[in-house]
Formats: structure tokens, sequence, C-alpha cells
């Protein structure tokens, strides 16, 4: 098989010849460290025989502030980082007449798929082609504020209906034009948990973010593309409404939030992809090749038999994360994953 064939297998919780390696996010810094001549993050991912390539939807600085931060195209306030994705400091929404007023970005501009028709190009039937995305909650919740849209769940739902529903129709229509430029796999994330559990309680979970979580990934699928739901944190009482939705892939199975690979493989790995979970906290940023190894072995074990697994971090690469535990991380994915797993693999 190739990365291409190997991805889509897997997604279908089929066996494919090796266990498919992923990134959804890879820091620009990380992949110069390893690979200097590389002209851009995708190019160090094809270097090192990942199986995707993949980019996010482009939205342009508007404004800058005297104090340093940003204005970006939905009105959002940040201070520049080194990650690849910001953090808000403020949103343009307090009321309900800002949510009437306020427009979202346009779809359909020209530069919104960003590096996307360059990857196509380069990479299609190559690589699986992704692209990183959202559907309503947290861009919803930059626009808000995060402490406000979980305190509007309750005090204000129709504020909280009028800004996911604008947010919802954006991203939707983005996603449309991703894939019909030729992204295979849209990935979304959304962030429901931390590492203690989630944000909003199951209840509201099921009234506000599923409905349209839902929607998001029914319009990806019928374009014909493949969706990954990407959440952070414990994730457990919300699993089953997850999985519910009908995503084809759940990543990242964060072990800093007592998420256990070999669990959700046995609650929901007959009804979706499992993605994930080498530790991205401790273990790349920290640890050595030899304890990346033993890790990306056990990960194999617990969640590769019987196919429908794909090795990834706990969450992405980030700017911490070694180089030379990336490297391992990669090369033992490659050498524990061949199928048939090995059985002296999968009694470690």
């Amino acid at each position: 098989m190739n990365s291409v064939e190997r991805v889509h297998t897997a997604l279908r919780l089929g066996v494919p010849d090796r266990v498919p390696v992923l990134e959804l996010s890879f820091n620009e810094r990380v992949a110069k460290a390893i690979s200097p001549d590389c002209q851009d993050v995708a190019d160090c991912m094809d270097g090192l025989d990942l199986d995707g390539v993949g980019c996010t939807a482009c939205f342009n600085t508007v404004g800058h502030n005297p104090d340093g931060s940003y204005v970006d195209e939905w009105g959002v306030t940040y201070f520049p980082t080194v990650e690849a994705a910001a953090h808000p400091v403020r949103g343009p929404i307090v009321t309900l007449d800002d949510a009437r007023a306020w427009t979202p970005p346009d779809p359909d501009a020209p530069w919104r798929l960003g590096k996307l028709p360059e990857l196509v190009s380069r990479y299609k039937g190559k690589r699986a082609i992704m692209f990183h995305h959202r559907a309503a909650f947290m861009w919803s919740a930059g626009l808000m504020g995060l402490d406000n849209i979980l305190m509007n769940f309750i005090a204000e739902p129709e504020l909280v209906e009028l800004v996911m529903d604008k947010v919802l129709r954006c991203s939707m229509q983005i996603a449309r034009r991703a894939i019909r430029a030729g992204a295979e796999i849209v990935g979304l994330g959304d962030d429901y948990a931390g590492n203690n559990g989630p944000m909003m309680s199951p209840r509201l979970f099921r009234q506000f973010i599923l409905p349209r979580l839902k929607q998001m990934i029914d319009v990806i699928h019928e374009e014909g593309a493949f969706c990954i739901k990407h959440t952070d944190g414990n994730i457990y009482p919300l699993l089953d409404m997850i999985v519910s939705a009908k995503p084809d892939g759940l990543n990242p199975i964060e072990p800093v939030a007592s998420m256990q690979l070999k669990r959700v493989k046995e609650l929901v790995g007959d009804k979706v992809c499992i993605l994930g979970n080498i530790d991205c906290a401790h273990l790349l940023p920290e640890g050595t090749p030899e304890e990346v190894r033993a890790a990306v072995r056990q990960a194999i074990a617990d969640a590769a038999p019987g196919g429908g697994y794909i090795l990834t971090s706990s969450n992405s690469i980030h700017s911490g994360c070694a180089p030379q535990n990336v490297i391992a991380m990669v090369r033992a994915g490659h050498e524990f994953g061949q199928y048939p797993i090995r059985q002296d693999i999968v009694a470690s």
C-alpha cells in the first residue's frame, strides 16, 4: 500500500499493510531542526515518511494593537506565540445585539484554503491530504470568551445559538471548498474537555454542541471526505455522544488526561478509528528516544490489532518536542506497526 491507501484503510477500520503514522499539527521550528533543508513543514513530514501532510484555513490579520496583540478576520484578538495556534485574548461579542451585528469571515475568500492547493499539487496520490479545521464551538468561544460561552449555555442560550450557527455555516462552506480542492481528510479541532473532564455537562453538550458537530461531519461525508475529530482532555463522559456523530477517526486520546488508549479501543474501536497517543506533554519533550520507542510499542500493542488505528502524538508536534524523539516515534511506528502485528508486541 502507499500512504493514501494505508490511511484510508485505517479510517475505514480496516487492516492496512502497517499502522499509518500522522501528525495533525507540526511546529515549524521542530521541522527545521529535523530537516534543515526542508521548504516547509509538509516537506519535513514527507521526508520523515509520515503518511499524510496537512494545512489549515488562512485567516488574515486585519489589525495590530500597541500591546503587541493582533486582530484576525473573526474580530478576535490574540497575542502571537511560537505555536501553530494562538490562544484568543478577547472577542467582539458580548451582547445579543453584538451577535446579530457580527459577520463571519468570507468562506469563499480566495486565500481561505491557505497552502492546500500547493499541497494537493505536490502530494496528491502520494500522501493523505489533511485540512485542519473546526466546527462551531472553539471559534465561538474565541468570539465570546470561553468562560462567557460556558455561562451563556445557561444564562443566554439564544446568544450562544446565534453565534454558533453563524460560525457553523461559515465552517461548513470552508470545509466544502477544501474537499473540492483536494482535501481527503478534514480534522475538526474543537476541544471539549480539560484534564479532569469536560468543560460542560453531557446535557449541555448534547443540546448545543452535538447537533452542530453532526451537521459538520455530515457535510464532510456528503462531499466525499473523511473526518477526524480531535479533542483534548478527559472525554469519557462525552465519548459515546462524540462517536454517535460518526466521525471516521478520534484523536488524540490524551494520557495526561487519564485517557487510556487500550480502554478507548475496547469501548469504541469497532465504530471509529483511534488516533494517538504518544505523550507530547512530557515524553516527547523530555524523554529519551528509548522511552519513546517503548511507548510506541505499547500503543501499537494496545490499539493496532484488528486495524482501525493510526499512530500520532497526544496532541501535536509543538515547539517543545525534542526533534530526536519525534524521529524515534516515527521510526518505531514503522518498525513495530507492520501487519500482522508481531505476537511478542501484542503480548507486551
